[in-house]
């Protein structure tokens, strides 16, 4: 489970992330010369952990990291690095970035359900810091709910990819965050889309999993938000349609973790977020199955894999690892 020494170690990869402005990923459309600019210009709330959902999922680790644990040795350190980011000046210069022109699908989605899972994590603290956190991010918390919803009402097909672009993964965090913010139309829109997106599902090619950069698994996102979108019994007769043989272990390809050859390649050490994600799914999952033990088997081997190489010594991986072993860890994955 997510101990405080674990914590601290995972909150130390964030900070060193989140203030570290260089190397930088840009995914920027300039328009003109003076659109070239460095990435504290362009982001000051999230310049740094070498792009911006990277950045804004590491705000949100020290975020739970320090509801979780308000007096681990490095809380002054996290408040101070959250007060730095998060302030109304900050935030309303993130939003212009995202109101102006050719700039409406800058990170969609992927980054979108990240920046609501940081505004559900600031609405759940209870302290002062946190109160003013939520209050300062929360007009482009809104703007991106909005545009979630607009977004979804014109999707015709969901993305069925291993990386950002994966629509199950979004929406499972955007469904998180609608949840808690009791944001009932962004809510009603998930729960739709995905009957429409995903319902019909039958048979997913897990033999084609994983491919050499995925760090999600398209069949096990798409079945994780499914497990939380229908009831239970009816989610059990999804999932046999599904992914035929799961329950019984007879999905081979999504039980056994990927191997990582070099974790200096940043795109294959995508492959040890892989193993987290699979195992949050995997884990959740489970959680709704009644005969799910070879499930929970392969979702501890999963989580094993993964967290032996969060702090790999290679910024390639350090600079968002340590947001997925959080994620899993601190919702209710317990590991021996």
């Amino acid at each position: 489970m997510l101990t405080p020494p674990l914590a601290s170690r995972f909150a130390g990869l964030a900070l060193a992330g989140i203030g570290r402005e260089w190397p930088h990923s840009y995914q920027h459309l300039a328009r003109r010369p003076a659109d070239v600019r460095s990435p504290r210009e362009l982001h000051p709330a999230f310049f740094g952990c070498l792009d911006w959902h990277s950045s804004v999922h590491g705000h949100w680790t020290l975020a739970r990291v320090l509801r979780r644990f308000p007096t681990l040795p490095s809380a002054a350190r996290i408040r101070a690095a959250l007060d730095g980011s998060l302030t109304k000046d900050h935030i309303a210069a993130e939003l212009a970035y995202f109101q102006a022109p050719g700039r409406e699908s800058f990170e969609r989605p992927y980054g979108w359900g990240w920046l609501l899972a940081l505004a559900a994590e600031l609405r759940a603290g209870r302290d002062p810091y946190a109160r003013r956190w939520s209050r300062a991010i929360r007009p482009l918390e809104k703007f991106i709910a909005e545009s979630f919803c607009g977004y979804l009402s014109r999707l015709a097909y969901p993305v069925r990819t291993g990386v950002h672009s994966n629509t199950a993964f979004a929406l499972s965090l955007a469904l998180d965050y609608a949840q808690a913010a009791v944001h009932r139309r962004l809510e009603e829109v998930i729960f739709s889309r995905s009957r429409d997106f995903y319902g019909a599902d039958a048979d997913a090619p897990v033999a084609w999993e994983p491919g050499g950069e995925d760090f999600l698994s398209p069949s096990l996102a798409e079945a994780d938000l499914m497990s939380r979108v229908l009831p239970a019994a009816e989610f059990r007769r999804w999932l046999a349609r599904f992914l035929p043989g799961f329950a019984s272990g007879e999905a081979c390809a999504l039980m056994r973790p990927p191997r990582v050859i070099d974790r200096r390649d940043p795109k294959q050490v995508h492959l040890d977020g892989l193993c987290l994600s699979r195992a949050w799914a995997l884990h959740r999952i489970a959680s709704v199955m009644p005969l799910g033990d070879k499930v929970r088997a392969a979702a501890e081997r999963h989580a094993r894999a993964g967290l032996a190489h969060v702090s790999s010594g290679d910024y390639a991986g350090e600079h968002w690892l340590a947001s997925f072993a959080v994620y899993l860890l601190a919702n209710g994955a317990a590991f021996q």
